[in-house]
């Protein structure tokens, strides 16, 4: 085999090449973050960005500083493992304008530790058991801004609201739906489940409520009511609601409605005004069983119109109710 000048020479072009695309290094120590002690023995390991496959490894020296050279051109990821503390993960850049990095101080927390943390700054247990009550934590589930406690419920498992705001939690129809423990003005539901926003919210409860009756005797009856209560947030338990409908024809025909309601804690006002010419003599029946006292036989409507005449209806209401003497009714 002959060799010649010029296979010497491009043999030593090789290895000049080989040695300018490797002459990259990585340096610094690594210590304990609460001891600040040096963690010798510490394994790291260089991995390349793209497919991982392992191009160098060392230990750290009883020091606690290490040092990786020969490395060439690319992105890499430095994995650094040591038994019972989390692995510290960092990526870097080797090419010409970074030919060496230096590390400083590279800080280890100890598994137990991190777990502690993670524990005490993002605990939320979503569902709990108090005897009888199941109470959902609201904290756990997805708030869109301006959605509705309606919105909530859809996402609390074994609750369902159909369309029209009905509520079935575990197969039973939820016919109480109060806050803090009380009728939120009246006894529809959907007067909760549609005015209050999710993001008032603090825990929701689900139980079988006993009957008024057994509640005030003492004596159990067996009846129950599938009730959820609303705890709203101790900021979040004032706020107001309400609806304006109105309307102007030929003929001189109008019609128009004002509904509000305004709640502070216990502390709950609610009115209205209806005026029309229309025929239409007073609150429709839905608005009535909010608005009114609805035992009568017209449920809040004050008269049916014949079509004679040019009628003209004009009607108000006005409830308030709280409670004092350590929250016992007056």
């Amino acid at each position: 085999m002959k060799i010649t000048i010029s296979s010497i020479a491009l043999l030593m072009l090789f290895s000049l090449t080989t040695y300018a695309q490797s002459n990259y290094s990585i340096k610094g120590s690594v210590a304990d973050t609460a001891a600040r002690s040096k963690m010798a023995n510490t394994t790291i390991m260089v991995l390349n960005a793209k497919d991982s496959i392992l191009r160098k490894f060392t230990r750290v020296r009883a020091d606690g500083t290490f040092a990786i050279s020969d490395i060439p051109k690319g992105k890499y990821v430095l994995v650094f493992s040591y038994p019972e503390y989390a692995d510290y993960t960092d990526m870097i850049t080797l090419d010409e304008t970074h030919k060496e990095v230096d590390f400083g101080r590279i800080i280890m927390n100890l598994k137990s530790k991190l777990l502690q943390d993670i524990i005490i700054k993002g605990e939320v247990t979503a569902i709990k058991m108090k005897g009888d009550t199941t109470e959902f934590n609201a904290k756990a589930y997805v708030i869109q801004p301006n959605s509705k406690v309606e919105d909530l419920l859809k996402q609390l498992p074994g609750i369902e609201v159909d369309k029209d705001g009905k509520i079935t939690a575990q197969g039973e129809t939820v016919t109480k739906v109060l806050v803090d423990g009380e009728e939120f003005f009246g006894d529809d539901p959907t007067l909760v489940t549609k005015n209050i926003r999710g993001d008032m919210v603090d825990k929701i409860q689900l139980y079988d409520k006993k009957s008024d009756q057994a509640t005030f005797t003492g004596i159990d009856d067996g009846v129950r009511t599938k009730t959820l209560n609303i705890k709203l947030k101790e900021d979040k338990k004032n706020g107001y609601f309400g609806k304006i409908d109105a309307g102007i024809g030929t003929d001189k025909f109008y019609r128009g409605q004002v509904l509000y309601n305004i709640f502070k804690a216990k502390e709950k006002f609610a009115g209205y005004i209806s005026t029309a010419n229309t025929g239409q003599s007073g609150l429709s029946w839905e608005d009535s069983q909010k608005y009114t006292d609805n035992s009568g036989d017209n449920g809040g409507n004050v008269l049916d119109y014949t079509g004679q005449g040019l009628p003209v209806s004009r009607i108000g209401g006005l409830h308030y109710d709280n409670k004092w003497n350590k929250d016992k009714d007056l």
